[in-house]
């Protein structure tokens, strides 16, 4: 059995699922092949996304998009782009309707493996809080994405979740699309046409 496989076929979370407000089974969406050169490393796919088996299919996924500068068919591009989340199942919803975090055994468990078997990525974004922790060691969101240009040099990207929830943090965060995203649509374009 292949990685990706072993990663739709995994269960650790059943219990946990089963208990949230949704009560559901564990769907891993896994989306990457070993030839990706873009990996966006996101937090948990949301309830659409669980629904669909497609990552960032929803509002979340259009705004990503837009930062990024690619069509759809470019961002779903399997042999150039890998989206790997910090958990593949969607964790449901606490009793107040509010999504819970992704649960860190996913990460503990697949994380270095899939990361392993990505030999040619040449750009990495880390979208959201959980992503910037794992992967950067911080907890300061817009600390993490402020400091965007040294991590750009190394061929990281550090990006605030693009939820619609984060609306705020974009209007008063105004540099983030003023300098940023054109930095990164110019490299997601550089490394998509190589």
């Amino acid at each position: 059995m292949s990685l990706v496989d072993d990663i739709r076929a995994c269960r650790i979370c059943a219990p946990r699922f089963a208990a949230t407000a949704t009560a559901h089974a564990p769907r891993p969406v896994v989306w990457f092949r070993p030839d990706a050169r873009l990996l966006i490393a996101g937090q948990a796919p949301g309830a659409r996304v669980h629904a669909s088996g497609q990552p960032f299919a929803d509002r979340s996924g259009d705004r990503l998009r837009d930062w990024t500068g690619l069509q759809p068919a470019e961002f779903y591009d399997l042999s150039r782009v890998a989206v790997v989340p910090m958990a593949f199942c969607f964790p449901g919803y606490d009793a107040r309707g509010a999504d819970l975090p992704p649960p860190p055994v996913c990460a503990a468990t697949w994380r270095a493996r899939v990361i392993s078997a990505l030999p040619r990525l040449r750009l990495t974004l880390l979208v959201g809080g959980t992503a910037l922790r794992w992967h950067l060691g911080t907890r300061e969101v817009t600390a993490a994405v402020a400091g965007w240009r040294g991590l750009a040099e190394r061929g990281i990207f550090p990006l605030p979740h693009p939820s619609w929830r984060n609306t705020g943090w974009l209007k008063r965060n105004p540099w983030f699309e003023a300098e940023l995203v054109a930095e990164l649509r110019a490299r997601v374009r550089e490394v998509m046409d190589d």
